[in-house]
C-alpha cells in the first residue's frame, strides 16, 4: 500500500505524523474524540478511522470500528454525540449513522480483508435500514429522530447529500457480500433525484453554509459538466482569496471570513469529482498555514486577521479530512477513489419523480425474488 502524499504540498512522512496525532488522542476503547476531553460523533469518528487506515495505522482504525460495533443499538442506530463516560446528545442523526457504510467500503478497498467485511456487514445493513426509515416519499432523508424515536420534521441538503454517497457505498458492500437490496438501490435513485432537482420545501434552507454548496457534488448527486458549473456558480461566495488571487481556504459560512481546513479539504474532493484538479490542489495547499509543527491542524483561521477559531484548537476530524484529500489527490492508496472517483461505485438508478415509487419498488423486488 502506498502512503498518501502530494508532491510539493505534503509528503508521506508529514501525513503519517498527522495521523499519529489522531491516534494519540484515541481513547482506549477505540473512540476518537474531536479534541482531548471532548465529544465524538460517529461520522467524524469514522472519518478519523479512514485517515488512520490509509496511513498504516490499521490497528487503531479497526479499534475505531470495534467501538462502533460495541455502541450500535439493535435497531442500527448510534447517538449523535458521545463522551468518554457515556452519551452527550441522545438524538439519532441519519447522516451520522449512514456514514458507517462509507467507512466499511473504504476499509475493504484498502485492505481486501474479507473477514472485516463479513463482520461489519450486519452493522452496515442495520444502520442503512434505520436511515431509510427516515426517507420521505419524495426522496429526501429527514435529519434525525428524537431520543424517543419521533422523527424530525425537516431534511438537510448537506446531510442528505452525504447519505447519497453512504447509501451508494452500502449497496456496494451488499453486492460484494452477495446480497441484493433493490429497495436500497431504488431509495438511492429517489434520493439522488431530489438532490438534483431540489423541489420547494424539500430541504431547510442553509444557503449561507459552504457544505450546502459543495456537498451535492461531493455526495455524487450532481456530476459531470453540471458539477463544475454548480461549484463555479458560488465560488466567490465561499472561497477566500488574497489580494493576488491566491486561495486562502473555504468559508464555513458565506458572510464570515472564517476558513476551516476540514471544509477546505472536502471542497477539494468535490473539485476533483468535478474534474477541476487545479483548484483542488490549491485548496489543499490552502490548508497548510493551519498545519502545526507537530503535524496537527488548526480547526480554522479568520482572515485577514489570522485569528484562530476556536482559539488554538486542533481537531482530529480536521487532520483526517486533510489526509483523505491528500490521498485522493495523490491517487495513492487502493481506497483513494472512494471520494474522488465514484465510477467504481454502483450506478444510481435514474428516476423522474416519486409518483410511481411504490409500483417501481414492488416490480424491482419481484424481479429479484
Amino acid at each position: 500500500m502506498s502512503l498518501p502524499e502530494v508532491p510539493g504540498i505534503l509528503g508521506a512522512e508529514q501525513l503519517v505524523a498527522t495521523a499519529g496525532t489522531i491516534a494519540e488522542w484515541q481513547l482506549p476503547d477505540g473512540m476518537i474524540p474531536w479534541i482531548p476531553g471532548g465529544h465524538a460523533d460517529p461520522w467524524n469518528h469514522i472519518e478519523a478511522a479512514m485517515a488512520l487506515a490509509v496511513t498504516g495505522h490499521l490497528d487503531e482504525a479497526e479499534a475505531a470500528y470495534h467501538w462502533l460495533v460495541a455502541n450500535q443499538h439493535e435497531n442500527g442506530s448510534w447517538h449523535q454525540f458521545y463522551v468518554a463516560d457515556g452519551v452527550e446528545d441522545a438524538k439519532f442523526d441519519a447522516n451520522v449513522i449512514a456514514y458507517v457504510a462509507t467507512g466499511v467500503w473504504h476499509h475493504w478497498l484498502l485492505t481486501g480483508d474479507r473477514g472485516f467485511l463479513e463482520s461489519m456487514w450486519p452493522v452496515v445493513e442495520r444502520a442503512t435500514d434505520f436511515v431509510l426509515e427516515l426517507q420521505t416519499p419524495q426522496g429526501e432523508i429527514l435529519w434525525a429522530r428524537h431520543p424517543d424515536g419521533t422523527p424530525w420534521s425537516f431534511a438537510l441538503l448537506t446531510g442528505s447529500s452525504s447519505i447519497c454517497h453512504s447509501l451508494r457505498c452500502a449497496v456496494a458492500v451488499a453486492k460484494e457480500m452477495g446480497h441484493e437490496r433493490p429497495d436500497w438501490e431504488l431509495s438511492l435513485g429517489y434520493l439522488a433525484h431530489v438532490l438534483r432537482t431540489r423541489p420547494d420545501g424539500a430541504f431547510t434552507p442553509k444557503d449561507r453554509w459552504a457544505m450546502d454548496w459543495y456537498y451535492p457534488v461531493l455526495g455524487g448527486a450532481i456530476t459531470g459538466d453540471e458539477a463544475l458549473a454548480h461549484l463555479n456558480a458560488r465560488r466567490n461566495d465561499f472561497i477566500i482569496t488574497d489580494a493576488d488571487g491566491a486561495l486562502l481556504g473555504v468559508r464555513c459560512v458565506s458572510d464570515k471570513d472564517w476558513a476551516t481546513a476540514a471544509e477546505t479539504s472536502e471542497c477539494a474532493l468535490a473539485h476533483i469529482l468535478a474534474g477541476d484538479r487545479a483548484t483542488a490542489m490549491e485548496l489543499l495547499r490552502a490548508t497548510q498555514p493551519m498545519r502545526q509543527a507537530n503535524g496537527r491542524y488548526l480547526t480554522g483561521i479568520v482572515y485577514p486577521e489570522l485569528v484562530t477559531f476556536p482559539s488554538n484548537e486542533c481537531s482530529t476530524y480536521t487532520a483526517a479530512a486533510v489526509i483523505l484529500a491528500a490521498d485522493a489527490l495523490g491517487g495513492c492508496s487502493p481506497a483513494s477513489g472512494v471520494f474522488s472517483d465514484h465510477t467504481s461505485l454502483p450506478d444510481i438508478i435514474d428516476v423522474k419523480d416519486a409518483t410511481s415509487r411504490n409500483t417501481d419498488t414492488e416490480a424491482r423486488v419481484s424481479d429479484n425474488d
